[in-house]
């Protein structure tokens, strides 16, 4: 059963050690990050996390990975060590012990956010940074079933950023009006749990504005279509020219 949808950025400077000391711009979406974390952990028993690759690749990742490429050789995982499940009375060895990898960056914030958040374990959705609108439906149509059958509170998380040319200095080379204008749409839908603008993104659109989280909110919004949403928003702005949002979507 369905408990609640988190949607979260995919940015490193979240995590304290990665962005430093002095970077005070990232305290406002990290709290809120963090706090919408600690609500999904409190909704739900079980939990996925759905995210885009860092590659086009269609490998099966880990559960283990580092910050290492960002700078900390900080170490992450999505489930507590020696994690274990527990179904029809019979203790086995979670299903989350995939072959061993790095992760993809959103799955890095994922695994720190699950260990902030205290959840034991989250399985990793993965879909390729260029998928097609009608690959990320079925993805989120089948997670739905499953999630549909589980008899437990299910909790999702979303992690995916928007447009990368939101100002002047932003790492998409600069202020872009549509990049502007594409980030506005992407945020109404976010904060209104719109799934049928987010279906309707297109991928390259969505590119030429560096929009990477195209994917996973497509995926998310197949696995919510048609249900009806309370949602809530707890930040949207691009500190850095690139668009953050946190907003939860708790069933109606």
């Amino acid at each position: 059963m369905l408990a609640s949808v988190v949607f979260v950025p995919s940015a490193p400077l979240l995590v304290p050690q990665v962005a430093g000391p002095g970077a005070t711009d990232t305290e406002a979406v990290r709290e809120a990050t963090r706090t919408a974390g600690r609500e999904l952990a409190a909704a739900a028993t079980e939990f996925v996390a759905i995210g885009a690759r860092d590659d086009d690749s269609a490998a099966e990742i880990g559960v283990d990975g580092d910050f290492g490429r960002f700078g900390v050789p900080m170490a992450v995982t999505l489930r507590r060590p020696a994690a274990v499940a527990v179904q029809s009375g019979t203790a086995r060895k979670d299903t989350l012990d995939l072959s061993p990898s790095d992760l993809p960056l959103s799955m890095l914030i994922a695994g720190w956010l699950r260990a902030e958040s205290g959840i034991e374990a989250v399985e990793p959705v993965t879909v390729a940074r260029d998928a097609l609108p009608a690959d990320c439906a079925r993805v989120g149509a089948e997670l739905r079933r499953r999630i549909d059958a589980d008899p437990g509170r299910v909790g999702v998380l979303v992690v995916a950023d928007g447009a990368t040319a939101l100002s002047a200095r932003a790492p998409g080379g600069g202020l872009r009006p549509g990049a502007v204008d594409m980030q506005r749409r992407i945020d109404q839908a976010l904060a209104a749990a719109d799934t049928d603008t987010l279906a309707a993104l297109d991928p390259t659109a969505c590119a030429h504005a560096g929009v990477a989280g195209r994917p996973a909110w497509q995926v998310a919004a197949a696995l919510c279509s048609g249900r009806q949403f309370a949602s809530r928003l707890a930040y949207r702005d691009a500190p850095f020219g690139v668009g953050y949002t946190v907003v939860t979507w708790t069933p109606r």
